[in-house]
């Protein structure tokens, strides 16, 4: 944040929007007035101001489900924080991950975390534009340009499938798939962001595919 000051309301709090860090799910909302804010930032711990029990109180403090802060935004009035956090636990008191749920009273299923491609994404595009990072792998893999990005992602295709098929074979574990599906899904961002192809459009062309009701 900048060093520009929270506009508080008329009770000294302001709203603090719970964010998950990698899935973007929104997990809560609470209150903060300005001792919890400061307790926040200065220890990574998430703290709020309970407006029912008129005190500070530190999230997960009886149940062991802390959040831990990973970083917070405000909207251009001042007047609301999104704070972004992993949780240790569930972030509702029921026990639920969240405390929202659809307005009918169905509850979707956890989401698997996508938003957080978009910290590696902004990574890559980062090196790959910046002088500094000469000599990085991400860097000298799109100096080669599509034959070399190309040739790894044809490499790293191929051994997904063979750990697929292994899988299939019970001859490997979950593991093995994810961390060759890893290695691809790096591989794709390297090739889109060196031929300046950015992952926003691909989301875009399969949602244009995407079928609605």
């Amino acid at each position: 944040m900048s060093d520009q000051p929270i506009t508080w309301d008329d009770r000294g709090l302001v709203p603090a929007i719970v964010q998950h860090h990698r899935t973007a799910e929104v997990l809560m909302m609470a209150w903060m007035d300005a001792e919890a804010l400061s307790l926040t930032l200065s220890t990574g711990d998430v703290y709020f101001w309970s407006r029912s029990r008129r005190r500070l109180w530190k999230k997960g403090e009886t149940s062991g489900n802390i959040l831990r802060l990973v970083g917070i935004r405000v909207d251009c009035d001042r007047d609301t924080l999104v704070v972004r956090v992993g949780p240790a636990g569930p972030a509702c008191h029921t026990g639920s991950r969240t405390c929202f749920e659809d307005i009918d009273g169905g509850d979707r299923p956890a989401p698997q975390g996508f938003a957080d491609l978009e910290g590696l994404w902004q990574t890559i595009a980062d090196r790959i534009s910046s002088a500094s990072a000469t000599g990085s792998y991400t860097v000298r893999l799109a100096e080669g340009g599509p034959p070399a990005t190309g040739r790894k992602l044809i490499e790293e295709a191929s051994e997904l499938s063979e750990a697929a098929l292994l899988h299939q074979a019970d001859r490997a574990g979950d593991r093995r798939v994810a961390e060759e599906a890893g290695d691809l899904v790096y591989h794709l961002l390297v090739l889109l962001a060196e031929r300046g192809v950015s992952a926003r459009e691909v989301i875009e062309e399969l949602a244009s595919r995407r079928r609605t009701p």
